[in-house]
């Protein structure tokens, strides 16, 4: 695995370097050691399945607040999606900045978010499939959110919005007085 940082403190770009043959692939998906550079002991309570259908589709962006915030591991096992993290951290010098990257079925790429981050994509193809891993269980009295289009986040989607679910779409932009969350 290689970790690479990204302009984001904590937010880490991972590939993985598969192994094959005339029968196929093998990869590895978590190494506690090879990841111990970005935590040691990194210990995930929850792992899920995400299905999306449609090309434009987006999902998020979720996060959950202390005292359940939680770090994901994110990779995408089916089509590709435009991958983004958003920096919610108070004193963060990167507060309400964004990054983003495509993960693919066959990019072998995935993504690190620490607590304290967003979380949203776009599907760039038709079927997406995201294996999360999560260090804390969900929580719904914890759950979150921004939107998607928020002014202040300026996120250049590459598509135009297809479909974005009810509750999405309905998170306030961000104010004035947000001054970030203590992960």
């Amino acid at each position: 695995m290689k970790l690479r940082p990204t302009p984001l403190a904590g937010l880490y770009e991972i590939r993985t370097a598969p192994v094959g043959d005339t029968r196929g692939r093998f990869t590895r998906l978590f190494c506690e050691q090879e990841l111990a550079p970005i935590r040691r002991g990194l210990h995930f309570t929850q792992i899920n399945l995400s299905e999306t259908h449609g090309l434009g589709t987006v999902r998020g962006l979720h996060y959950q607040t202390p005292p359940a915030a939680e770090a994901k591991l994110i990779r995408c096992l089916r089509g590709r999606v435009y991958d983004v993290a958003v920096d919610l951290r108070m004193g963060s010098p990167t507060l309400l900045r964004w990054h983003a990257l495509e993960l693919a079925e066959d990019n072998d790429r995935a993504v690190f978010i620490p607590e304290g981050f967003a979380h949203g994509f776009q599907t760039l193809t038709d079927e997406v499939h995201l294996l999360y891993m999560h260090t804390a269980p969900w929580t719904p009295a914890c759950e979150a959110g921004l939107r998607h289009d928020d002014p202040r986040l300026a996120i250049a989607w590459p598509n135009a919005v297809a479909t974005i679910s009810e509750r999405d779409r309905s998170y306030a932009f961000i104010d004035e007085s947000f001054a970030g969350m203590c992960p």
